[in-house]
């Protein structure tokens, strides 16, 4: 059996303090439980691939695109001149 020294702040300190007043556990008992049940709920939550994590950005059609891929030398060209008449 392991032994860890653990800093908890004000806040984290509070809750346990309630939960044990409110269980009667120890807070051995009640840190335990409360890896037990990280441990069931990040099982059971998929991870997200990168593909899933860019579909939720909401870029939009071409996203930051200013023009489509086969225009991109004309189109830089354009940005070029406005950013020069300046």
């Amino acid at each position: 059996m392991g032994t860890r020294t653990v800093r908890l702040d004000e806040g984290t300190e509070r809750i346990l303090k309630e939960l044990r007043t409110a269980t009667g556990l120890t807070i051995s008992e009640v840190l335990k439980l409360g890896v037990q049940a990280y441990a069931k709920k990040s099982k059971s939550a998929a991870p997200q691939h990168p593909y899933e994590i860019y579909r939720h950005i909401e870029l939009g059609e071409g996203g930051w695109a200013i023009a489509p891929a086969r225009n991109a030398k004309r189109a830089a060209g354009d940005v070029i001149r406005r950013k020069h008449r300046r």
